[in-house]
This record gives structure tokens, sequence and C-alpha cells, in this order.
């Protein structure tokens, strides 16, 4: 995964790209911010963070003319706490807002799960048989049966579909579940897991979700 890092702290800049080429990320940097657009049309970058206090034009110029022009998520990075900017930004097209200073640790996390989000999103159906997960409108298909999803039981059926028969940590699910503005707890993680569990038992599917106690769950596929 690429992404363009548009920022002028020249320590932060550093610090930034070191942290995510650690973590297997492509960072490029722009450089000379006469040329902002240039460097996006040219990298083609899976996802930008974007600086707002920039020599000659603010981050919110550049954001109104990427969002013109293309759908790439957008990360603002601000020293601009304030809710007035904040709203500001998300109203103009931004997919997150993290105020400076900022831990490094969560700013990684909002990368990952934004990225994780468009993935998702753009593939529009898993199958596993005859079970059907339909992204773009979070609902579950089976046979000729269509349900519903929350939010959540979405994300949970997710990731457990694309792992098939792999255990998936309570740790990896509790993070696929954390929403941009708050942390889920463990018992939240439970009483969704029960849900999913009741929703594919409406439609005729038992005991496809083993628990591992003390680690995790594991998918283990639909019996047709």
């Amino acid at each position: 995964m690429r992404i363009l890092l548009i920022e002028d702290d020249l320590k932060l800049k550093k610090y930034i790209s070191e942290y995510l080429r650690a973590y297997d990320y492509n960072v490029d940097t722009v450089e000379n911010f006469d040329d902002v657009m240039g460097y996006i049309t040219k990298i083609n970058p899976d996802l930008i963070i974007l600086d707002i206090n920039l020599p000659k034009f603010d981050g919110f110029y550049f954001l109104k003319l990427i969002r013109k022009l293309y759908k790439i998520p957008v990360i603002i990075l601000s020293a601009r706490s304030d809710e007035g900017e904040q709203i500001r930004g998300m109203e103009l097209g931004a997919d997150d807002y993290v105020t400076k200073p900022f831990s490094i640790g969560i700013l990684l996390a909002k990368i990952n799960a934004l990225l994780r989000r468009v993935k998702d999103y753009n593939e529009e159906e898993i199958e596993v048989g005859e079970l059907t997960l339909i992204n773009n409108s979070m609902k579950l298909k089976y046979k000729n049966q269509i349900i519903e999803l929350t939010k959540n039981e979405y994300r949970i059926l997710n990731i457990l579909i694309k792992n098939i028969e792999k255990v998936v940590s309570r740790e990896e699910l509790l993070e696929a579940l954390w929403d941009d503005s708050n942390f889920i707890e463990d018992s939240t993680l439970t009483v969704n897991m029960t849900r999913v569990k009741k929703k594919l038992s409406d439609l005729g599917i038992n005991n496809s979700i083993v628990t591992k106690r003390g680690v995790g769950y594991v998918f283990i596929g639909v019996d047709n």
C-alpha cells in the first residue's frame, strides 16, 4: 500500500515516514508544495495524510481539489483541534481527522482501519458455498434468504469469513469493531458475536462459528 504524506514539518515528516515504513507501507512525501496535485497524480496513492498548515495554500484548499478529482481516502493531520475545524474537514470530504499532538500508534490504527474499510467496500461480495456477504449493503444472503446486518455484525462476519478455518483472535476482532471515535470494550464483542450466531441460526446455519476459549473464534464454513 502506498501512502502520500503532505506535511511541511521536516522532523514530523521523517518520524511518520520511518514509522509507517517499518510496518511495510510505501511512503512518499511532498517536497515541492507548488506541485502538490502533481505528486498525487504521479504517485496515485492508496491513502493521503494531509496537514492543514502548509506553505502558500492550506490543506483544506488541497482537500477540495482532491475531492473533485479522486476518491482516495484522506486523513487530515492538524494542530487545529477546535470542533469547527474538524467539522469543516469532514464536510469537505476527509475520512478522518487527527489532531496534533497525536499518538503515532493511533494514527497507524486509523490508517489500517480506513484502508481495510475501503478494501472491503470495493469487494462487493464474499461467497462461501451458498452463503454470501454483500459488502456495499451490509446484508447476508443464504440460498433464497437475505437479512440485514448491523455495522458490528457485518465487520465480525467480514473478518471471520475472509479467514475461514483460521483462528481470529479477540484482539483482531476488537480492532475491526473499533469505531473512529470510540474504543470497543471486550464485552461488546461478546454481545455482538452472540447476535451474529443468532442471525446465522435464523438462516438455518448452525455451529459455523467455533469459540476457541481464551483465544478467539474460527469460521468453519457452511454445510449445504
